[in-house]
């Protein structure tokens, strides 16, 4: 019998066996979907506590897996850029400040998401909506907004025969009394995200801008930085302490819940810490509207996002999962999760009974009134994130504060603000 094999008796006989192997196997099933979501550590863990279990529940409801991973916020900057390299990573991320702009061409747009949500909740607060609509479209949702008052120890301040501040002048003169006290002030002039914050709500406060109105013309060199950098001059001096040039954003917190600060610029998390941890002083800690200054109030709460990137296979289920995180009773459980730190940025949200519950938190909602980007007056675009990213207001302050003259200190800034606008400096 000849041992060749025809193809045709090949292809029988293959086609036979992988039959029967077919039917040895269990039947398939599409591969389940996975949805990665970066995020940052919360100063409230509750919160994110509260958005795993959201995340669990839409899993479950639509087949698929969400993992949210959270990182330090400042480790956020170097990962979105090697992300956006290599374009690989997580499908969604958390954006802050400028980030929707300098990746305006690696995001992909959401309008869709931001008019079906805008319609649904009575419209977005508009300091709030500008962070995420680029030139391009919209590049991120806004997610929440974080109100940046005052927050003091009014033991001290009662001592001292204060209410407290209404102004930035009144807390340089209250601020000189405190500190000889044993009590000073502290506002960061280091680099940390709460520097920012704070230096965009003085200078605006005093009439100065960093940039016009075009977005692109460099305006930090004038007399009115020059009052706003002799202000810092003195309050250093006068009523803090020399740490304030090396603090991070955990500082302040550690501040004035050790009893020795008395007043800091900064979110309602070290009160909430106090609560948690069943502190004494929480008894003593308070908020107030952040100080006016001659041009008025206000205030450059840091303003988060979502995003998604083009290079995600799950584009689609990243907007489901946008539009389960939005649903009323899912974003209502999430401002509970962290007692009130989390500020929604459309308007029928807003009315959240916690901030009536606690006579300490009924000031905050109110922030939104005089809350701007950072880049006011102009719109936020990829100069100021590069700004931000290389700390140049916080080294300006400094460089005045440790010698050099104030023009030159403003001189040398402008010049840096130049850079950024031509993009020659590094983004995040």
């Amino acid at each position: 019998m000849s041992a060749r094999v025809n193809r045709r008796q090949f292809l029988a006989t293959t086609a036979v066996a992988a039959g029967s192997l077919a039917l040895d196997r269990g039947p398939a099933f599409a591969q389940k979907r996975e949805l990665t979501f970066l995020s940052w550590n919360h100063f409230v863990p509750a919160s994110d506590d509260e958005l795993r279990k959201q995340a669990e529940a839409f899993s479950k409801q639509n087949n698929c897996t969400v993992r949210v991973d959270t990182i330090a916020h400042l480790q956020l900057d170097a990962k979105f850029a090697a992300e956006a390299q290599s374009q690989s990573g997580h499908d969604m991320i958390r954006t802050h400040g400028a980030v929707p702009f300098v990746y305006e061409s690696k995001l992909a747009d959401v309008g869709d998401v931001v008019d079906k949500l805008g319609k649904q909740y009575g419209g977005w607060y508009p300091f709030a909506a500008e962070i995420g609509q680029t030139g391009s479209g919209w590049r991120a949702i806004p997610w929440f907004w974080i109100s940046f008052p005052a927050t003091y120890n009014q033991a001290h301040f009662k001592k001292a025969g204060f209410e407290y501040p209404k102004t930035w002048a009144e807390l340089l003169q209250q601020g000189k009394v405190l500190k000889k006290a044993g009590h000073p002030v502290g506002i960061p002039i280091s680099h940390c995200s709460d520097t920012h914050s704070t230096y965009w709500s003085v200078a605006w406060s005093h009439g100065a801008k960093v940039l016009e109105a075009d977005g692109k013309t460099p305006a930090i060199n004038s007399d009115k930085t020059a009052q706003v950098i002799e202000w810092y001059k003195e309050l250093y001096k006068d009523a803090m302490e020399p740490e304030v040039l090396s603090w991070d954003d955990a500082s302040n917190n550690r501040f004035i819940l050790s009893g020795k600060g008395s007043w800091i610029h900064n979110p309602i998390s070290p009160y909430n810490a106090a609560l948690k941890e069943k502190m004494p002083i929480a008894d003593e800690i308070n908020h107030h509207v952040s100080p006016a200054g001659p041009a008025g109030t206000h205030s450059a709460p840091p303003i988060l996002g979502l995003g998604i990137w083009k290079f995600s296979k799950n584009v689609e289920l990243a907007k489901e999962f946008i539009h389960f995180l939005y649903r009323k009773e899912n974003f209502d459980a999430w401002i509970v999760a962290s007692n009130a730190f989390n500020h929604p940025p459309l308007r029928h949200f807003a009315d959240h009974p916690i901030w009536a519950r606690n006579p300490k938190f009924a000031m905050l909602p109110g922030e939104a009134q005089f809350a701007h980007p950072r880049g006011w007056p102009g719109k936020p675009n990829d100069a100021v994130g590069r700004i931000e990213s290389n700390y140049i207001l916080a080294d300006m302050v400094a460089k005045a504060i440790n010698g050099m003259p104030t023009n030159r200190a403003m001189a040398w800034a402008q010049d840096q603000v130049a850079a950024a606008v031509k993009g020659q400096l590094k983004a995040g």
